[in-house]
Formats: structure tokens, sequence, C-alpha cells
């Protein structure tokens, strides 16, 4: 069963496109789906970490828009990452699923579990993920992963029972 989410943000959680004012301020576009299946998740009692090459303000906020605990900006060595977060959470690595869209997650992706890139993942991650998703980094790829995740781990009673109330 996978207990334990890890997101890359640029191509993944967004678009991967970067947007700076005229005084320099940074901007990007989240997807409210991929929001609603993240803390659905977490809901369920599960763990998300996001681990991303870049910093960001506004990725910060996101992550505590979403109860995401585990934030980690500015990394360089994604897989040193998801190892002390794998160890400190008691996980093992077939319980860790993780979404990349680019050559920087090559290793953290080829050491989880499940991995998943979006459709417009870059070729060689393609080729070395267990899933290339139908939707676009931005565009619902992290929530489409999570409902795969959902069904696979037979929990979307459960998932469906936190919003829908028969």
């Amino acid at each position: 069963m996978i207990k334990l989410l890890v997101l890359d943000v640029d191509g993944c959680l967004s678009d991967g496109g970067l947007t700076y004012s005229s005084d320099g301020v940074e901007s990007k576009t989240f997807n409210v789906k991929d929001g609603l299946g993240i803390t659905t998740w977490i809901k369920l009692g599960h763990q998300v970490a996001i681990i991303t090459g870049r910093k960001s303000e506004i990725v910060k906020r996101r992550a505590e828009e979403l109860g995401i605990q585990n934030l980690h900006q500015g990394i360089k060595d994604k897989d040193r990452v998801i190892k002390e977060i794998i160890s400190a959470l008691g996980l093992r690595m077939f319980e860790v699923a993780a979404i990349g869209d680019d050559l920087n997650d090559y290793s953290m992706l080829s050491l989880v579990g499940r991995s998943f890139t979006p459709a417009d993942g870059v070729k060689e991650i393609q080729k070395l993920v267990s899933t290339t998703l139908l939707n676009r980094g931005g565009h619902g790829a992290v929530r489409e992963m999570i409902d795969i995740i959902v069904d696979e781990n037979d929990q979307k009673e459960d998932f469906m029972n936190i919003w829908v109330k028969e």
C-alpha cells in the first residue's frame, strides 16, 4: 500500500511556467483538483512531501494551505532527501509514490515503489516511470496520480466518503 506521495512542483503541481512581474515578483498557478486530492489523501491518514529544486514563498504558502508538512525547497540531491523522509516516517520505498517531470527527478523516481510523470514529462522520464499520466503538469496530473493510487490502495470508498455523504 502506498502511504507517502512525493511531489515535484514545477511541471507537476504547476505547468512549469515562471511568471515574473516588472518588480520581480514570481507567480505560479496551481490546480484546485490537485489540491482537493492532496487534502483528501492527507485526511485518509497518509503523508505528502514536496521536494523541489527551486525556492519559492508561493510554494511554501501552497504547502501550508494544503497541510503538507514535509516541504523541502532548493534541493539538488532529491535522493538524499527522499531517503531521509522515508526513514523519519518509518516507511519503506515500496510504500512511496512520486511524480516528476524532468531529468533532475530521474534518480528519485527510480527509487520509489510507484513512479509517475505528467503527459508532458520529458521522454527519458516517460521511459523510466511506471505510469505516464494523461494530464499535463499543473492541469490535474497530481489528482490523476492520487486517483490511481487510491484505487490501487482499495480506498476509493473512503476517499469518496470524506466529501460525499449519502
